[in-house]
């Protein structure tokens, strides 16, 4: 299994995730990753970005990966929050990935912890 740290970002960095939508976007991310066989290891939704840091089998590119989170979600998203359909698209098409082989797991926990209360 491999650890990544995963970042993106709404459209035009829109302070969208909030209420309902931050909570919805939870479910469908470990729904997603329960279907790809993803361990989500700690995930950090903030208004206009989130992180995840999840454990994920080599078979799967860390593209094809936010690829699908990122599709998944917004599709679902979009349908369900009809003020979401305003933007041109859900998610910037840009994201950060990094391994935890150059940084501890435990100072990616703790830099994701700092950033919301999310378990």
């Amino acid at each position: 299994m491999l650890k990544y740290h995963l970042i993106w970002v709404p459209r035009r960095r829109r302070k969208v995730l909030v209420g309902a939508v931050a909570n919805r976007l939870e479910e469908l991310l470990r729904e997603k990753a329960e279907e790809l066989e993803v361990g989500i290891e700690h995930l950090a939704i903030q208004p206009d970005h989130l992180h995840m840091f999840v454990d994920a089998p080599p078979s799967l590119a860390v593209s094809q990966l936010v690829y699908r989170f990122k599709g998944y979600t917004s599709r679902v998203l979009r349908q369900g929050f009809p003020h979401l359909r305003k933007m041109p698209s859900m998610w910037t098409t840009a994201y950060f990935a990094s391994t935890a082989g150059r940084v501890s797991e435990t100072t990616i926990r703790k830099y994701i912890e700092a950033q919301s209360t999310r378990a």
